[in-house]
Order: structure tokens, then C-alpha cells, then sequence
């Protein structure tokens, strides 16, 4: 199987090291010789083309996302933005992903031994599933995992049966990964100020998610916010999950709520789809709708099924309109997607299903 090489455009020595060890350690990447800007990254590309580029976003001599449009404009490569957690490089890493940055991943540091493993199962996952993005239409590559992989079981046990569900007031969950960013955007601005409550899974780094759904809801005309544990879910409104936490749909009477909560990554994600999926068809059931959209792997799918088996409405993106046709292919495989949808009819079948 052909390797993934990867450049790594980064000013700091230190960076640059700790992502090359990070990458390395997957069989699947070639780590190409490093650059610390982007004018010896320019050199480096003359040389040899790679097939992701991690890239800094503030840099001296050039900007990140000035190197970024220029790459795009003349010879498009997959780009995962590499950003430190400060509300600048938030917002700046942000903006990047509408100049056609494919991800964004937080600058690796020395933590835990259980941090740094789960910064390279993230870091490696990302660009593997940029190498496939359909900016280069390549074909999908399978490889074998490289951690563990646990499932919903280790935060929200699955029931025995399903519980009965009195109330009629829906819920709309959906669950995104690469190319989710551009996705949740068209989505939600498709949605009148008064659609049914919604919370959304999108995998991206702690620190990152309000900021994102800061953005939205400067665009949308539902109201957008990054979730806290206990926050009502109610009409006009969409939770996103907190970079780096599960979120869980939760019921109290006729009263919809989240539960965010720490623990292992399942499905190599935190927060995870599936989790989010599993907590709608145990307290939703049947009012619950389900949407995944595009993104590498397979968080969700198991998720998806257990909703439909449970009586929810569940739509998946299609392959022509996805970044990565990875979580909406698995759930469609497993037979857990009642329809396969566009992203912009997405929108108006969440909307017919709610009635």
C-alpha cells in the first residue's frame, strides 16, 4: 500500500520533531523532510509533492493562511491547519477552513502518556482522512487500526429494551467529521428561526468548538452555541458538542437536556457520534431524527442503526456531496440510514420529518 507523505510546515524546531515523531509512528505515513516556512516549503514541494500538508497558522515570514490561498489557487493539496489554542489562532484556523483547509488539529504538547497517545491517534486519524478528502478525489485507502477501538459501552451501556417514549416533541442529532465544518454551515443556514431542537457531534479539538459555533450563530438564523452539561435542547436552537468531551441527549419529563461528560475515546473519537446517537435512541427513541454527514471511519454508524431500530428518522449524506464518504458509507452499510440524501436537501427532509 502506497504511504501518505506528509510535509510539515511549522517555525517552531520543537513542533516540527513532535509531529514528525507523531506521524511516523503510523505505518501508513511517510513523513517528507520538514519545512519551518512556507517559502522552504515551496522548495520542498518542487522536489516532491506531498499528499497532505500540515501548516501552521501563524508563521514570520508568511502567514499561514497566505500560504494556504496560494497553494489552493496554483497546485490544491489537502492542508490540516495546525493551530495553537488561543481565541486568535481559534478564529484564524476557523477561517482557514473556508479558504479549503480540510481540518484542523491542536498543536501537539507534553501531557500524560494517555494524552500524547490520544493527540497521535487524532493527529494521525486527521491526516489520513485528508489524504482521501475529495479535493484530490482519491480513492479511499484501508488500513489497519492502531489503538483500540471501544464503543459507546464504556460511556452509555446498551439497553436490554427500549424504554417507552410519551412524549411527541422531536429531536434532530447529527454527527460530523471531515468536511463537517462547511456541512453543519450549509445545513444550519438552511433552517428557520423557529426548527426543532438540535445537537450536533462535530470531531474537532477542545477550545475549537465554541468558537466554531460562535461563528454560526453569527450567520444562522437559529441560535448556535457550544453545549454545557444541563443545557435545555429546545426549538431554534443547536448545541455543539465541547471539543474534547461526550455529549449525551438526556430526558426529564417532557424536558430534553445534555449530559457532557469526560471518558475514553470511543470509536477513536471524543466526543463521539455514537455516543450521541446511542444516549437519542434510549431517551428519544422514536422522536428522535438522525443525520450523519461526511467524515473519515465509522463513528456513528453503530449509533445510527440503534435509532432506527428504535423507530427514528435517519438520513445520511450522499457520497457526490461528502468530503469523505467514510461514517455516512458505514451507516448506510450496516443498514442503519433510512434515506441518502444531497447536503442541501438534507435540510428540508429534517424539516418534513418533524412535521
Amino acid at each position: 500500500m502506497k504511504k501518505i507523505k506528509v510535509l510539515i510546515v511549522d517555525d517552531s524546531a520543537v513542533v516540527r520533531q513532535t509531529m514528525a515523531d507523531i506521524l511516523a509512528s503510523d505505518p501508513r505515513i511517510e513523513v517528507l523532510p520538514p519545512a519551518a516556512d512556507p517559502f522552504i516549503a515551496a522548495e520542498r514541494m518542487r522536489e516532491q509533492v506531498p499528499d497532505v500538508i500540515t501548516l501552521d497558522v501563524e508563521m514570520p515570514r508568511m502567514d499561514g493562511i497566505t500560504f494556504l490561498k496560494k497553494i489552493m489557487s496554483q497546485h490544491p493539496i489537502p492542508v490540516v491547519m495546525c493551530s495553537t489554542l488561543t481565541e486568535t489562532g481559534s478564529e484564524t484556523a476557523l477561517k482557514a477552513l473556508e479558504y479549503g483547509a480540510v481540518e484542523i488539529i491542536q498543536k501537539p504538547k507534553l501531557g500524560t502518556k494517555q494524552f500524547l497517545e490520544e493527540s497521535r491517534v487524532r493527529i494521525c486519524d486527521v491526516v489520513k482522512a485528508a489524504s482521501q478528502a475529495r479535493l484530490r478525489k482519491l480513492s479511499p485507502r484501508i488500513g489497519k487500526e492502531i489503538s483500540p477501538k471501544l464503543t459507546a459501552d464504556v460511556i452509555l451501556e446498551k439497553p436490554a429494551s427500549q424504554a417507552m417514549i410519551q412524549t411527541t416533541d422531536k429531536v434532530v442529532v447529527v454527527g460530523a467529521s471531515t468536511g463537517g465544518t462547511e456541512a453543519l454551515r450549509v445545513f444550519l443556514e438552511a433552517l428557520p428561526v423557529d426548527a426543532p431542537p438540535i445537537v450536533i457531534v462535530q470531531h474537532m479539538p477542545e477550545g475549537f468548538t465554541r468558537a466554531f459555533a460562535q461563528r454560526l450563530d453569527g450567520i444562522c438564523r437559529v441560535t448556535v452555541a457550544e453545549a454545557a452539561d444541563n443545557d435545555t435542547v429546545m426549538r431554534g436552537r443547536a448545541l455543539i458538542a465541547p471539543g474534547n468531551r461526550h455529549t449525551l441527549l438526556k430526558r426529564s419529563g417532557a424536558r430534553y437536556y445534555v449530559e457532557i461528560k469526560d471518558g475514553p475515546l470511543v470509536s477513536r473519537h471524543r466526543p463521539s457520534v455514537d455516543v450521541l446517537f446511542r444516549s437519542a435512541a434510549r431517551y428519544a427513541g422514536k422522536n428522535a431524527i438522525g443525520v450523519i454527514m461526511t467524515g473519515m471511519g465509522d463513528d456513528g454508524a453503530r449509533g445510527m442503526k440503534e435509532m432506527k431500530d428504535a423507530g427514528a428518522a435517519t438520513i445520511a449524506q450522499d457520497e457526490a456531496t461528502c468530503v469523505v464518504f467514510g461514517m455516512p458509507n458505514e451507516a448506510i452499510k450496516r443498514g442503519g440510514a433510512d434515506r441518502v440524501l444531497p447536503l442541501d436537501a438534507i435540510a428540508r427532509e429534517v424539516l418534513k420529518a418533524c412535521g
